[in-house]
């Protein structure tokens, strides 16, 4: 049964900064952070790279120096190995923001009209433009920009699912937007569900769908008194997958999970059926329980779910990163905002606290998902936005937008501006897919060669 879901509604970050301040220091005693931090792009690059010297069959060669066969016998051929000419690769996830005012946007919100009005800046008011003239310069190499014909022609015939909270649906409406050019979309949404958190568009010409399965926690959540709802503490089950996105996702060929703010509510856990504790839930009689190992168990529930659906034959799990938030002077609740202008640079802002927990237990499930995916023949692909993201307090609506009547007032420094920032995680994936698809052609050469 589908949890009744209401607009998003984020918990007060101020209530356990104590709490994540005290993970944050078990997490430095414990675990040699900066020698992870210092790995992950490497193991990035090494995987990430499209042409792999496994992925070439021996050679032999029949001839000495000067071309002839003296003194040989053809049929005791020694193989030797053939030289691999790799075409150089970086981490494209690793880099910072360049200003390049010339280059054009890929859409506007005149041109797409599909952004909602949380994420029209430009429509409520927003009085400057700087802020969409940066682009993502990786260190050492390039970044291709996003091509939405050839994204188009990658994903024909395909699905692609966006599950978790709704930063999934803000990178869903952003791949939306700029696929508009070459397709324009069908909202059929109404076909599956009336729920504005339940989305999904068809591209006639490409047979591609979209879809957004809004499941904040990932796993199967209830009110801790019984209820449906999510007002109050609320309940989660950490070893179920939630049912509303669970149902239905292995019919989609490509998955991208994201997920992470909710964490920050008053939670109780279960797992198994028993009752594990709860964080930030006030009771005296339940054992304090870290949300980051709530949120590390509930991804990697997820994860499996998701990998264990065998009727995905070539589609791709994408994990993307935790995308930091950046309130100044207060919070959701008690004024906080997000004025600034212009990006930070490289040496201006650290990963620290929550967000590098949050970080690197992503980076760790996922670790652990892409070796048993490689042992069962799936794939899982990481989405590496956190570390560009966190340099982008310029990108967010702020009072630019229009909340529901329950938000009236507030500033939001959690979601991004359409067009803005975001659309950098659709090059992301292009990136990605197009170099997926690389490997597939090579191998096609190699075997029939």
């Amino acid at each position: 049964m589908t949890v009744a879901l209401s607009e998003e509604h984020h918990g007060n970050k101020k209530a356990v900064q104590q709490s994540a301040t005290v993970n944050f220091r078990r997490v430095l005693a414990l675990a040699p952070t900066t020698i992870l931090l210092t790995v992950i792009p490497l193991w990035l690059l090494f995987v990430s790279s499209p042409v792999q010297p496994r992925d070439y069959p021996p050679a032999c060669s029949i001839e000495d120096k000067n071309g002839g066969h003296e003194g040989k016998d053809e049929a005791a051929v020694v193989p030797v190995p053939v030289p691999v000419v790799r075409e150089k690769k970086c981490d494209v996830f690793k880099g910072k923001w360049v200003y390049r005012p010339d280059t054009p946007t890929y859409y506007t919100n005149e041109t797409c009209y599909e952004i909602s009005d949380q994420q029209n800046c430009m429509k409520f008011g927003r009085p400057d433009t700087e802020f969409l003239k940066w682009r993502w310069q990786p260190d050492g190499c390039e970044l291709p920009p996003f091509d939405a014909a050839e994204f188009m022609e990658m994903a024909r015939g395909k699905s692609i699912a966006f599950v978790g909270d709704s930063l999934g649906r803000n990178h869903m409406q952003s791949l939306l937007c700029l696929l508009s050019s070459v397709d324009q979309p069908e909202d059929i949404s109404l076909r599956y569900s009336t729920d504005y958190n339940f989305k999904r568009w068809y591209f006639p010409n490409h047979n591609l769908t979209l879809a957004t399965f809004w499941a904040p926690f990932l796993v199967r959540t209830t009110d801790a008194g019984g209820g449906q709802t999510l007002n109050g503490v609320l309940s989660l089950h950490l070893d179920e997958p939630h049912p509303a996105w669970s149902s239905e996702i292995g019919a989609f060929h490509h998955v991208i999970v994201s997920a992470g703010q909710w964490f920050f509510r008053a939670l109780v856990y279960y797992q198994n059926g028993r009752l594990l504790g709860c964080s930030a839930c006030g009771r005296d009689n339940m054992t304090e329980v870290s949300r980051f190992r709530a949120y590390r168990t509930a991804l990697r529930t997820t994860l499996n779910a998701i990998m264990g659906m065998k009727n995905r034959e070539g589609g791709i799990t994408f994990l993307r990163t935790f995308s930091p938030a950046h309130f100044e002077n207060g919070d959701w609740t008690d004024g906080g905002s997000c004025t600034r202008t212009r990006p930070f640079k490289t040496d201006e802002k650290k990963l620290e606290g929550y967000d590098l927990e949050f970080y690197l237990a992503q980076v760790e499930e996922f670790l652990e998902a892409e070796r048993r995916a490689r042992e069962e023949g799936m794939k899982i692909r990481l989405l590496d936005t956190t570390r560009s993201m966190l340099l982008r307090p310029d990108g967010h609506p702020n009072r630019q937008c229009n909340w529901p009547k329950s938000n009236v007032g507030r500033a939001d420094c959690v979601h991004w501006c359409l067009p803005g920032p975001i659309d950098t995680w659709n090059e992301f994936l292009f990136h990605v897919m197009k170099s997926e698809k690389g490997v597939k052609f090579t191998q096609r050469k190699l075997q029939s060669a």
